[in-house]
């Protein structure tokens, strides 16, 4: 199998891969369960805490339950506001990864040649790298906030710990991470290597004369010196004769 057909199904595998953490990643964003808390009130029956970044919820084991919006923006912590934007920028750089990848593979012909495509390729992937890292920031800075206030003694209200949301983030996470990482180091080598053959410093690209033109221009002055030649000696005879002088 030939390199670029090898590059090529890499590709399309690290698309699926890093669709499929953007989706995950975006899936986070209703879930409920970014962290929950169980309280044991009477013998029977049992409430469930959980909340995510833009609602508290409470639900009892007779399947009833409530949810109830911040009320107040400007009163939250200040962990909660610096997830939020950082989960915002995760999901809109994939999105803008997913529309590079598109125009920038192999497969689509649709970026130009090859050294574009794969520079755009490699634009896609730094764009999913920190699409992860900027989502990986959010969701382990929240889980740090739940653990620091879980095993704080003077911290009196509800405790709670990570909910399912929290690691389905990490996965999604991972999964652009990696996809990135593979797309910028496949696209890097033959989009930014190749412009090594030029000139360095230099802003145009280096002209050579094709095979037919050099070989025409090396026979041409061969060509014209000969017959250069042979008329000057037949003018220097006619010049320089007898009959010239007399």
């Amino acid at each position: 199998m030939k390199h670029r057909a090898v590059v090529m199904y890499v590709e399309i595998g690290c698309f699926f891969l890093c669709v499929s953490g953007w989706i995950l990643l975006c899936s986070t964003m209703p879930t409920e369960y970014w962290s929950y808390s169980e309280s044991f009130t009477v013998v029977v029956t049992t409430s469930n805490f959980y909340s995510n970044l833009w609602k508290d919820c409470i639900s009892d084991s007779t399947g009833i339950s409530d949810c109830k919006g911040f009320p107040s923006m400007l009163g939250l912590d200040g962990h909660v506001h610096l997830c939020r934007a950082f989960m915002i920028i995760a999901m809109i750089l994939g999105f803008f990864g997913n529309i590079l990848a598109l125009i920038g593979m192999k497969c689509t012909k649709i970026g130009g040649s090859e050294i574009i495509n794969a520079r755009v390729t490699f634009a896609a992937g730094m764009t999913y790298m920190s699409s992860g890292l900027s989502a990986l920031f959010a969701l382990t800075w929240y889980g740090y906030k739940i653990v620091v206030n879980f095993f704080n003694p003077s911290y009196k209200p509800q405790k709670f710990e990570f909910g399912a949301a929290l690691f389905v983030g990490w996965g999604g996470c991972t999964l652009l991470i990696i996809g990135g990482l593979i797309y910028s180091i496949l696209a890097g080598k033959e989009g930014f290597q190749s412009s090594s053959n030029y000139d360095e410093g230099s802003p145009y690209f280096p002209y050579h004369l094709p095979l037919s033109d050099i070989s025409a221009s090396e026979k041409q002055p061969y060509v014209m010196s000969s017959t250069y030649s042979k008329k000057s000696k037949g003018s220097h005879r006619n010049s320089y004769s007898r009959d010239a002088y007399v």
